[in-house]
C-alpha cells in the first residue's frame, strides 16, 4: 500500500476513462460474448456449477473479514477485555469491507445510479434502454449494475493482502487482483454486470483500502495506536451501558 500502487490504481483509472470515452459500446461488445441470441439468455446464469463458485466466492471474502468481525463481537460483549487482535487492524478490516461492499456500492450508488444490469437491457432482451456507465439516467429503480457488489467485495481482499508479511505481500496482491477479476467475470456471464461496472468496483476498492491504510498505519499526523482504539471502544462501550441501564431505571 505505498505510492506507487496508488500511481497504479489512478493510471488504471485513466486508461478505463479514456477507452470508454473513445468506445462507449464497449461494454455492449463485451456482454455480446456471453449472450445466446437464439435462447436471447445469458446460458451461464443456469449452471448450477458456476452459482455456486459465485456463493463460494462471497464466503471466501467474508472469512477474510471474520476475525476482526469476532474480534468487534467479543469486545461488545466483554468491553473491558482487551481486543483479540491488533485496533487497527480491527478497524481497517471492518471499515475497508464495510465501505467496498456495502455503503459504496449497494447503500450509495446501486440504489440511485440508474443504469439497467445487462440482462434488464433492450440489447439483451429486456425492456430498458442501454446506459454507458457515467449516465446515471437509465431506467432501473433500484438495485442497478453500476457498480458490481460481489466483484467489488471480492476486489476488497486486497485489505488483508496489504496486512500480509511483506516478503509475500506481492502474490496477495496478485491472488487478490485475480480473485476480484475472476467474480467480476463470473458476473459478466451471468448477465448480471458490464465490464465497467466490474472495473470501476477494483478501481473503488484499492483506492477505498489506500486511503484508509493510510489514515491508520502510514501517515503520522493521524496515526491510531491499537491501545488507543481499544481503550475508547471499551469506555463508548461500557458507558452506553451505563446509558442504558440508568434509561431502564427511569
Amino acid at each position: 500500500m505505498n505510492r506507487t500502487g496508488l500511481l497504479i490504481a489512478l493510471g488504471a483509472a485513466a486508461l478505463f476513462a479514456l477507452i470508454y470515452a473513445l468506445f462507449p459500446q464497449l461494454d455492449l461488445v463485451a456482454a455480446r460474448l456471453f449472450y445466446d441470441p437464439v435462447t436471447k439468455t445469458f446460458p451461464a446464469s443456469r449452471v448450477a456449477t458456476l452459482e455456486f463458485l459465485r456463493n463460494t466466492a462471497m464466503v471466501i471474502a467474508w472469512l477474510f473479514a471474520a476475525p476482526a468481525i469476532i474480534a468487534f463481537v467479543v469486545k461488545l460483549i466483554w468491553p473491558q477485555k482487551p481486543l483479540l487482535i491488533s485496533g487497527r487492524k480491527m478497524v481497517f478490516i471492518l471499515f475497508t469491507i464495510a465501505m467496498s461492499a456495502g455503503v459504496l456500492t449497494n447503500a450509495i450508488f446501486k440504489q440511485n445510479w440508474g443504469r439497467p444490469r445487462p440482462v434488464a437491457t433492450a440489447d439483451f432482451n429486456g425492456r430498458w434502454e442501454f446506459k454507458p456507465w457515467w449516465d446515471s439516467s437509465g431506467a432501473c429503480p433500484r438495485n442497478c449494475s453500476f457498480f458490481s457488489g460481489e466483484a467489488a467485495t471480492a476486489f476488497w481482499t486486497y485489505a488483508p493482502a496489504s496486512l500480509a508479511p511483506a516478503t509475500i505481500r506481492p502474490i496477495a496482491y496478485a491472488a487478490a487482483t485475480a480473485f476480484g477479476a475472476a467474480t467480476g467475470f463470473l458476473r459478466m456471464t451471468f448477465g448480471g454486470h458490464y465490464l465497467s461496472d466490474v472495473i470501476v468496483a477494483g478501481i473503488v476498492a484499492f483506492l477505498v483500502v489506500w486511503l484508509t491504510h493510510g489514515l491508520l498505519f502510514r501517515w503520522g499526523a493521524t496515526r491510531f495506536s491499537d491501545e488507543n482504539i481499544d481503550r475508547w471502544l471499551g469506555d463508548r462501550l461500557i458507558a452506553s451501558r451505563v446509558w442504558m441501564s440508568n434509561l431502564q431505571t427511569r
